[in-house]
């Protein structure tokens, strides 16, 4: 069987994930595995279920080592049990881990680590320019993050229910549902009037 693992960062209202199932079909792949998750997360589920459900000799495919990880740590944790599994990983067009004998080619091995301490190394760049930029922002005056929500925010078909709501007629469920609004948000605007 073969397998692919397609991963971004955030989910699919900013990030189109869609690029890389279409390439990871055209590769071959039989079955696409795909998350939204941040690179260096400790757990991605898909990415274990994949793992898990690969038996001896199937093959994973996948565009990027930074879509495995972006963490040597945890790439190397991924090498060692596809070599336990005997696996074929493959980074499509690039390095292709074959360990379905239950080794691991010493210059492979070496190849996909590098590629992984530079996929970590990015993201560190990546993180540094957030912060710098951030932080020049503040300095500069600019206000970072959402901004504060008043009651000017509140709309109206929260104030239509929210009588129902002190009342005792609506739990904080049904007030979320009958104003189509999450359970956090309602919390946020009863805070916001008291």
């Amino acid at each position: 069987m073969i397998y692919g693992y397609a991963r971004c960062s955030t989910n699919e209202t900013k990030q189109d994930i869609d690029r890389q199932v279409r390439e990871l079909k055209a590769a071959g792949a039989e079955k696409v595995y795909l998350e939204y998750e941040h690179g260096d997360a400790a757990v991605k589920q898909q990415l274990s279920d994949l793992l898990e459900t690969a038996a001896a000799g199937d093959e994973i495919l996948t565009l990027e080592v930074s879509r495995l990880a972006r963490s040597t740590k945890q790439l190397c944790e991924i090498i060692e049990l596809v070599k336990d599994k005997r696996l074929k990983l493959s980074i499509v067009g690039s390095i292709t881990v074959d360990c379905r004998n239950g080794q691991i080619d010493p210059m492979t091995n070496a190849f996909i680590q590098m590629s992984g301490v530079f996929a970590e190394l990015e993201l560190r760049i990546i993180r540094e320019r957030v912060r710098s930029g951030m932080a020049n922002a503040r300095a500069k005056g600019v206000a970072i993050g959402r901004p504060q929500t008043t009651k000017d925010d509140i709309p109206a078909i929260f104030y239509k229910h929210y009588p129902a709501f002190v009342q005792g007629n609506l739990n904080i469920s049904e007030f979320a549902r009958v104003c189509d609004l999450s359970r956090t948000t309602i919390y946020k605007y009863i805070e916001l009037l008291h």
